[in-house]
């Protein structure tokens, strides 16, 4: 392999000659040889608009030369639009403060930026740390990649995904508001409802969780740039920050502010504690209607099965023609892992010491996952599930007619305790409640049908 020598404060380091970086990220690549989980490119993309911003704002307050200025620009530009994904080779599992992935954004500019400068017959050259790096510190740096990606991936995968799948839980909702099904509590069979009805919780499930989530994401809009190394803003421009946040708004069409107290955003990251709260509560519901689903599909003939859902693939490789439910136990496999990144992220939220977090790295990873998972999981569930979900009139029928619960109609009339001894000698003597109620002298036929229609049980009356 080719190599080329660069130079940093420790000294000269090899590093091979058709990579971008410098010798900060080599020293990080050789140092770091911990697991296979890559510093996600969300964050990368999240360095690089910074990095564009934050040189446009130097420029404006006559601390950066216009060329210069205009290289960083074209490098980060080339890193947003995907073409340098190859130059960004460092794990997640490095300093806790990510300098060394603001370092490699920084080399990496500064190359790319270097050869465009010399293309353009320019004399002036990019350092990674004084021009690139200018009026920062990587514990500014990294929090404000981090919630600039947090922002994006929610706003642009997560809530679009959950759209999704809330308007088809809607149609469905709507679609089966007349099919009268037996409810059930406790997994016991308990009063009729509509199969309507009982999507319509799932529906508002998500209608909760996607406020909760759009309301968390105003903490996550507040930027750490400006507070440098320990938030005084040292070496930045009193103006470099409201500066710096515009551009990047102006860049992302999002709503992001600048931090107002620069000493809690580098050493506090509560905010994604809460922001990945609403996540998890997401993902809790998931598992809730993935399992219903599940639940319900059972069988087919040896469960509950009220509803047909897709089948997707075959379910066995020794029991030919059986189909699982996969695409809901995709999705309760994402809701224990959401569950599992939650307890990450708040403890290592909670381990800041003095002005800095130094766990930045792993909570950025952890908020990430989840939220791509999620999305893709949504996606995935409403394609190849929940838009083919359709009712099993026949078992819906036969479940509903065969519960016990259908003799709570008659406590207005008979009360709770001969309410409940008709459905006990229903059950004892395996006979219907109609022969029961009947049997009992309670009630005649024509009083049993004429208190007993399930449809008017669904709603209050």
């Amino acid at each position: 392999m080719d190599y080329r020598i660069e130079k940093d404060t420790i000294g000269e380091i090899k590093v091979p000659a058709d990579k971008y970086w410098g010798a900060q990220t080599q020293r990080s690549k050789q140092n770091f040889p911990i697991g296979e989980e890559k510093m996600p490119n969300e964050i990368i993309n999240g360095f690089a608009i910074l990095k564009k911003s934050a040189a446009i704002a130097n420029n404006e307050l006559g601390l950066l030369e216009n060329e210069k200025a205009e290289a960083i620009t074209y490098a980060a530009d080339k890193i947003i639009a995907g073409e340098l994904v190859d130059h960004f080779p460092l794990v997640v599992w490095q300093t806790g403060s990510g300098t060394q992935s603001n370092m490699n954004v920084n080399e990496v500019i500064a190359y790319v930026g270097n050869n465009w400068l010399k293309q353009n017959n320019s004399n002036y050259k990019l350092h990674p740390n004084d021009d690139v790096n200018k009026s920062q510190s990587s514990n500014d740096t990294y929090p404000t990649a981090m919630h600039i990606a947090a922002v994006l991936k929610l706003e642009d995968d997560v809530l679009p995904a959950l759209k999704i799948l809330k308007t088809t839980l809607k149609e469905k909702m709507e679609a089966f508001k007349d099919v009268v099904k037996i409810g059930r509590t406790h997994l016991q069979d308990a009063t009729p409802l509509t199969l309507g009805q009982e999507i319509s919780g799932w529906h508002r499930m998500l209608e909760k969780t996607e406020a909760m989530m759009s309301n968390s994401n105003q903490y996550v809009r507040e930027l750490a740039i400006g507070g440098t190394a320990v938030g005084t803003g040292l070496n930045a421009h009193p103006e470099f920050s409201e500066r710096v946040c515009a551009k990047i708004n102006e860049f992302t069409n999002k709503k992001f502010i600048s931090a107002p107290n620069k000493f809690h955003s580098l050493t506090s990251h509560d905010e994604l504690v809460y922001a990945h709260g609403a996540l998890k509560a997401l993902a809790a519901d998931l598992m809730k209607i993935a399992n219903d689903v599940r639940w319900l599909a059972s069988g087919p003939r040896s469960g509950i099965g009220e509803i047909n859902i897709p089948a997707n693939e075959p379910g066995s490789s020794i029991m030919p023609g059986k189909v699982n439910p996969t695409q809901s136990e995709a999705v309760t496999m994402v809701a224990t892992q959401i569950m599992g990144n939650d307890a990450t992220i708040g403890f290592a939220a909670s381990q800041g010491n003095f002005e800095l977090n130094v766990f930045k790295p792993v909570i950025a990873y952890n908020y990430l996952q989840s939220a791509q998972l999620l999305a893709d999981s949504m996606l995935s569930f409403e394609e190849r599930c929940v838009r083919g979900l359709e009712p099993n009139f026949e078992n819906i029928e036969k479940n509903l007619n065969n519960s016990l619960m259908l003799v709570t109609a008659l406590n207005p009339h008979i009360g709770y305790e001969n309410a409940a001894k008709i459905a006990k000698k229903a059950f004892n003597e395996n006979i219907t409640l109609r022969e029961a109620t009947v049997t009992s002298g309670l009630l005649t036929e024509e009083q049993f049908d004429s208190y007993i229609n399930p449809k008017e049980m669904t709603y209050p009356k």
